[in-house]
């Protein structure tokens, strides 16, 4: 891996974020949703994704309509106070919407939209910032479904990056009668792959995985089904990778980081 490191430079702020890997049951069996983002984006520009992103200010709304869990139950699995968790919830489900128009809400809790193009003209606002998700959620009498994403693991982006996230990782299924699209201007392709016929795919040197990337679909590679990922409860400890100097090149270090760069295609 070709990093670029200014050992001059004080650690970049982190800014906390929230991934999510959209399931669903397919033919060749679980599969999970996947996003190239652009070339020449400020962060991981190429790179293979899964839908995610930064927190942002709108996503802090403590009036917000919640179905599922308490935040207090969200703070206790990510290991971290009810407020920031319930903003990272929120951002998980709005990142969800906004990158591939899965929409984790419903008119009343428990339920979930089976027809989220109805809102395509709101996706567009907020992506743009003209709209923040709570706001969107009040306007059309939605209710977040938190009950709909389970918590999954939690990395930090490591010191001497120019951009630095405290990300947090959930799991959601598809819900029924929604198609994940690529409608955004993030992604320069999407599909749905088996984790392990995305790695493969990576190992043939034909995407860009991240560490963080490749560890959730090696993990996801222990589940036949949808049902099993969402009944999982892993133990989530912060992993934040170390750059480490090799001459004039850097590697990156962190638990299963050998078996990364031992498949990395040269």
């Amino acid at each position: 891996m070709k990093l670029s490191v200014d050992e001059s430079a004080p650690p970049a702020k982190l800014r906390d974020a929230a991934t999510v890997m959209l399931l669903r049951d397919g033919e060749p069996g679980l599969e999970v949703f996947l996003l190239r983002r652009v070339l020449g984006m400020a962060f991981a520009g190429g790179m293979t994704v899964f839908p995610g992103g930064g927190v942002d200010e709108g996503d802090s709304d403590a009036h917000l309509s919640w179905s599922g869990a308490e935040p207090s139950w969200w703070a206790s699995r990510f290991d971290t106070d009810e407020a920031r968790a319930k903003r990272l919830v929120c951002a998980a489900a709005r990142e969800t919407f906004e990158e591939c128009g899965i929409l984790l809400a419903g008119a009343a809790p428990g339920a979930v939209v089976t027809n989220a193009q109805r809102y395509h003209d709101a996706r567009q606002e907020l992506e743009k910032h003209e709209l923040d998700f709570s706001g969107f959620l009040r306007r059309e009498g939605l209710v977040l479904g938190a009950d709909r994403l389970r918590p999954w693991s939690h990395w930090i982006t490591p010191i001497g990056e120019s951009r630095r996230y405290d990300t947090h990782f959930f799991v959601a299924a598809l819900p029924e009668g929604q198609t994940a699209d690529g409608l955004t201007s993030e992604a320069s392709e999407v599909l749905w792959s088996t984790p392990s016929a995305a790695l493969e795919h990576w190992r043939a040197g034909q995407s860009g995985l991240l560490p963080p990337t490749w560890s959730q679909l090696e993990s996801l590679q222990q589940y036949a089904t949808v049902a099993e990922v969402m009944a999982a409860e892993p133990v989530i400890t912060p992993i934040q990778p170390d750059l480490v100097r090799e001459g004039e090149r850097w590697r990156v270090e962190f638990d299963g980081g050998d078996r990364y760069l031992a498949q990395m295609p040269s």
